[in-house]
């Protein structure tokens, strides 16, 4: 049986992003960089546009943005998870009573 149209979109493969273990914890980054998915979704989120984070960022073009845009969009649930793990009162709650904090 063949896949459907909605099968094989969500194979899509996004030719700027990778997934490399020793990499920013194993997210998906954008390709020969550390800069993650979760960053530029963290920006966009921000208002912050394309044009500005090629300036951020200039070693990147914007095909490396939109993939990277499009990754999170297509991975929304694993990307929010990296973004909520990411904040400050994560860590905070999830270390509590551990010796070195005190």
């Amino acid at each position: 049986m063949m896949p459907t149209i909605i099968e094989r979109e969500k194979k899509k493969e996004h030719l700027y992003i990778e997934k490399k273990k020793g990499v920013c914890g194993g997210e998906p980054v954008i390709k020969k960089t550390r800069i993650s998915v979760r960053l530029i979704a963290e920006l966009e989120k921000a208002g912050h546009s394309a044009d500005e984070i090629v300036t951020m960022y200039p070693h990147i073009k914007h095909a490396h943005v939109y993939d990277a845009l499009s990754y999170y969009y297509d991975h929304k649930s694993e990307i929010d998870k990296f973004i909520a793990e990411n904040k400050e009162s994560y860590w905070m709650e999830k270390t509590k009573g551990e010796g070195w904090r005190k």
